[in-house]
């Protein structure tokens, strides 16, 4: 019985490898003899004759023994036999895929039965694949299977996304919606969290522990002026109070690179380690190198090794000196909406080709008009000047204020710190540096650091924040009679403020001290905030 079955398998197997017969010498019949034997094969036995339509032909491993230089004495192992019994099936190349010749509506029931991410990761394996994947009949399953019935609903403006209307059935449809209720259920998990704010800070207390909770990293996508784009995952991420600062590894020479793209990604924790599934990525930011605007590229400092390069609005580009190649790329982000940045940015980015950053919800607050000319008043100011590893100086002004009478060349002017004020002045810790590493090297560039701003107004609400590399210039006149050392401007400058800080080396101290630190908002972005109509 075992025999039978295994001479029906072997003609299967020699049925599925049947190729048109072929003429030639040596050439191979279907069932592995021989059109015409060699030297020594072919005979019964010695001295005797074999016609051509009388030949015996031998079995299968009798013709392999007698071919040999051994003599196998003893029959053929098991697994020899079943070997033999069942050869190899070799496929042509030029066969047609079983899975291309599938109908699609047999693709789109196999492919109904994946989960969001597996969809995801299979539309990159053929435009059919990717075409079936797009279906909103296999998203519709998809959605209707977790979700059932239900539709989440925004619950206040922070949680509109930009998104089709649930009663558009366009193309697409399902899958939007899909990511549209994982982003709104998502959100109100952790919206919780971002309720408890600091009154020191001004920002959510728990924006660290969500964003590592939430197993969120940050990815930059660098684009070449051939349109080849590289991906580069975040080597190491520095956590403050308020900022976060994200490195990344080398990439090729910087005169190639045309644009660079900054993402969140939120990444699912894998079953094993070799399974690497897509991450969520949101847009926060896109930056076109060679279309800058007023602000290009510029260098701020150097060291033995490397060069550092700020790209606007904070990318800090090392670069080896002497070869343009990049080192390392860092960035600093301001905990204020980073959550909703680093999620709700763009859900579906990797798919649709118009996505765009996070929007931040319009707050305005109540309108005052009772007393015009006092301007900006009830201002609370916190202050960083940090590093990759230390804090240099960290600082909380409260009542801060601008009289409309202050107002200069469009900016309203904060004074925070007063030069003839000696009781508000600041000695920094340390030196101001900023420590660097790359894959296999490391160093610190001198007299360069990260500020991180958050101004909050009388409502205390931000109402400018930021986080950007700076580097101190040494100045041109005596900024203060009070002080002997050697005097340094170390500034600022965005479309949104501008910050202006006065310092003095004291060389006894081997030390800094801050004797000025100046926050000028524009006019217009007081008036559009607050709803007035000062002018200056």
């Amino acid at each position: 019985m075992a025999a039978g079955r295994g001479e029906f398998f072997r003609s299967v197997c020699e049925g599925l490898e049947r190729k048109p017969a072929q003429s030639g010498p040596g050439g191979r019949q279907p069932g592995g003899v021989r059109d015409t034997p060699g030297p020594g094969r072919g005979r019964s036995g010695p001295g005797k004759k074999q016609t051509g339509g009388n030949r015996r032909r031998r079995p299968p491993d009798a013709a392999r023994s007698s071919g040999s230089g051994t003599d196998h004495s003893g029959p053929q192992p098991r697994t020899e036999r079943k070997r033999a019994a069942f050869p190899k099936i070799q496929t042509s190349p030029d066969k047609e895929n079983l899975i291309e010749r599938l109908p699609s509506e047999i693709l789109m029931k196999i492919l109904s039965y994946l989960d969001a991410s597996s969809l995801l990761s299979i539309s990159y394996v053929s435009k059919l694949f990717h075409q079936v994947a797009e279906d909103d009949v296999v998203w519709h399953k998809i959605y209707t299977s977790e979700f059932g019935s239900q539709r989440w609903r925004p619950k206040s403006d922070d949680e509109v996304l930009k998104v089709e209307p649930v009663e558009d059935r366009s193309a697409g449809h399902w899958k939007k919606l899909y990511f549209r209720t994982v982003a709104g259920q998502e959100m109100s998990k952790w919206r919780t969290e971002l309720r408890d704010v600091s009154p020191y800070t001004g920002l959510p207390r728990q924006t660290e522990w969500i964003l590592r909770n939430l197993s969120v990293s940050w990815e930059l996508t660098v684009c070449d002026h051939s349109g080849q784009e590289d991906t580069l995952e975040q080597s190491r991420a520095y956590f403050f109070k308020s900022s976060v600062i994200v490195r990344w590894n080398g990439y090729h020479e910087f005169h190639r690179i045309s644009s660079v793209q900054l993402h969140g990604v939120r990444k699912e924790t894998a079953s094993s380690p070799a399974v690497r599934k897509p991450g969520w990525r949101s847009l926060i930011l896109k930056v076109d190198v060679k279309t800058q605007p007023a602000q290009p590229a510029r260098f701020i400092g150097r060291d033995r090794m490397i060069k550092l390069l700020l790209l606007p609005p904070g990318f800090l580009i090392g670069i080896w000196r002497g070869q343009g190649r990049v080192a390392f790329i860092m960035f600093s982000l301001h905990f204020h909406r980073l959550v909703e940045k680093s999620l709700l940015g763009s859900p579906v980015c990797l798919f649709v080709p118009s996505c765009s950053p996070y929007s931040e919800p319009v707050d305005l607050p109540p309108v005052d008009h009772s007393d015009p000319e006092f301007g900006l008043h009830g201002y609370t100011l916190h202050f960083v000047l940090h590093n990759t590893s230390t804090e240099i100086m960290s600082g909380h002004f409260r009542q801060l204020s601008c009289r409309t009478v202050e107002i200069r060349r469009g900016l309203m002017l904060l004074r925070v710190i007063n030069r003839t004020n000696l009781s508000q002045h600041r000695s920094l810790s340390g030196n101001i540096k900023l420590p660097w590493k790359s894959e296999s090297l490391e160093g610190s560039v001198e007299n360069c650091c990260i500020i991180t701003l958050t101004l909050l107004d009388e409502f205390q609400k931000p109402f400018w924040c930021v986080s950007s590399p700076v580097c101190i210039t040494m100045a041109r006149k005596t900024l203060s009679y009070d002080y002997s050392g050697k005097h340094f401007l170390m500034e600022h400058h965005s479309a949104e403020g501008k910050v202006e800080m006065k310092l003095v080396w004291l060389k006894e101290q081997e030390q800094f001290f801050l004797i000025s630190l100046t926050v000028c908002i524009p006019l217009c972005k007081v008036n559009k905030h607050f709803s007035t109509e000062y002018r200056g």
